[in-house]
């Protein structure tokens, strides 16, 4: 399909490869034929307006009607917030990040839910993402202030943005949180005694939420009293993981019954008998 040349306005252009997506941009040469890999012949442009909501709800509209795979968030949505995020150079190869290797982990924090557009999909930061972004990325030869990774790598990784990497362990969650209490001076000026304090503060809310029936409250307060638990290990020169393992290993083995409601161990039930002859479980 041959191309007509278009003047340089301030245009917002909506492609169309077939047989593979519909999109937008305002730079055809950059997105489409240098960080797609697409000649001016083998795409096509549908249509093209400096009405940035009119062509976001065209994409949307035609990408349904074509059959592709439809943006969860409009152009203009994206490009809404583009002034607060990291600027990324991206390539057809690469994804480049403009901070250091070193700086790299706090920085992708901080722009976390990021998402950006490459020859193999979008691609966005959630924490796994950053996880292993962090651990596969690589010093820039040019700019030791720059860092980039490989888009196929990741993408092989994830397969698709939505899903968990294949090589992520869930004991990787923690040595995030880690990380971040790292970056933020936890460990270096912070103490067991704090933690502790913040601990019973999370449990009181926790205790509001379940009274109150609030499950996203509820999933929220178990999720900051996890964290802090890992901080509080931490700075006891324990990790998490082992103090979950040896709790489980003592309780694997463990005997006993319900009572009112509770779990009580074999040695903490006293067996008593009823004048009809059942027997009825009481602690002790």
């Amino acid at each position: 399909m041959s191309q007509e040349k278009f003047p340089t306005l301030n245009l917002y252009y909506l492609y169309h490869i077939p047989g593979k997506k519909i999109g937008v941009t305002r730079d055809l040469n950059k997105r489409v034929t240098v960080t797609q890999g697409y000649k001016p012949d083998e795409y096509e442009v549908l249509d093209s307006s400096e009405d940035i909501n009119y062509i976001s709800d065209l994409e949307i509209e035609l990408q349904k009607s074509y059959g592709y795979k439809v943006d969860r968030q409009k152009y203009n949505n994206l490009t809404n917030h583009k002034s607060n995020e990291m600027k990324l150079n991206v390539t057809e190869q690469t994804t480049t990040f403009p901070v250091s290797k070193i700086h790299l982990f706090k920085e992708l924090l901080d722009n976390r839910d990021l998402e950006w557009e490459t020859s193999l999909g979008m691609f966005k930061l959630s924490l796994e993402a950053i996880h292993w972004i962090t651990a596969n990325s690589h010093k820039s030869m040019y700019n030791d202030k720059r860092s980039y990774i490989y888009n196929k790598a990741f993408h092989e990784a994830f397969n698709d943005i939505e899903h968990t990497p294949k090589n992520i362990k869930i004991s990787s969650k923690y040595e995030l949180i880690r990380e971040w209490a790292r970056n933020r001076g936890i460990y270096d000026e912070g103490d067991s005694k704090t933690q502790y304090v913040k601990l019973m503060e999370e449990a009181g809310e926790l205790a509001q939420a379940i009274l109150k029936r609030d499950t996203p409250e509820i999933q929220d307060a178990i999720g900051d009293m996890v964290v802090v638990l890992t901080n509080l290990a931490e700075l006891e020169n324990l990790k998490i993981e082992n103090c979950i393992d040896s709790a489980y290993d003592v309780i694997s083995k463990r005997k006993g019954n319900m009572v009112n409601g509770t779990f009580v161990k074999s040695g903490d039930i006293h067996v008593h008998q009823t004048q009809n002859g059942s027997h009825k479980f009481m602690k002790l």
